[in-house]
């Protein structure tokens, strides 16, 4: 795969027009909102590469920074802030100063979706942003995917076959060219809040990925 500078979404995105429509009535009601395709976090000579879902209407959408804002932020910036992925204090905002370190977070789809569920074509065509993000980071080495979505089209982006490696909560998988793909249930309230995923099952997928990084 090519590491040569790929695309990124602008603040007007025109590619799908249910997510633009969205995002134009959450400008009307909003107007105070970053409303807009939600821009990665980290620097680009990160080695770990994060992959969630999609922003969230009231977190991400909202604040204009990834996870930033809702609950499932809560939990995954204080787990990178413990095993040294991290450093600050995470303010709910994007002017707290938090900062990541060998670290970038992004998502498969960079609009928020409606019931955050954004649909197959939406994730097909914003795959091209998630493949121009991969190829801005020249010192990746691993990739965490949280949840089969992300999983999903993180495999499509680097040309995987998904066949032939399935999500399961915990799992990793050695990719092409040496990158390191892990895979954790999405740190969602929902997931948390039926024990489909504890704090210590999402901090030992966070703490394996680090003892590998070195």
């Amino acid at each position: 795969m090519s590491r040569s500078p790929g695309r990124v979404p602008g603040h007007d995105c025109p590619v799908c027009p249910r997510l633009v429509a969205f995002r134009q009535a959450n400008r009307v009601a909003e107007p105070h909102w970053h409303n807009a395709p939600v821009p990665s976090f980290g620097r680009h000579d990160a080695r770990l590469l994060i992959v969630g879902l999609a922003p969230g209407l009231k977190g991400a959408n909202r604040t204009g920074r990834p996870f930033t804002g809702d609950y499932a932020g809560d939990l995954l910036y204080a787990t990178l802030k413990k095993f040294g992925l991290a450093e600050g204090e995470y303010g709910k905002s994007p002017n707290d100063g938090f900062r990541l370190i060998d670290c970038r977070i992004t998502n498969a789809v960079r609009c928020v979706p409606p019931e955050n569920k954004p649909t197959p074509a939406e994730i097909s065509a914003c795959r091209p942003f998630l493949v121009g993000e991969i190829s801005r980071l020249p010192r990746l080495k691993a990739i965490l995917a949280l949840g089969s979505i992300a999983h999903a089209s993180m495999l499509k982006a680097l040309g995987e076959r998904l066949s032939q490696r399935p999500f399961k909560h915990g799992s990793l998988h050695a990719l092409k060219g040496g990158l390191l793909l892990a895979d954790s249930y999405h740190c969602s309230r929902y997931n948390t809040n039926t024990g489909r995923l504890t704090t210590e099952m999402f901090e030992a997928v966070i703490g394996e990925l680090r003892r590998r990084l070195g």
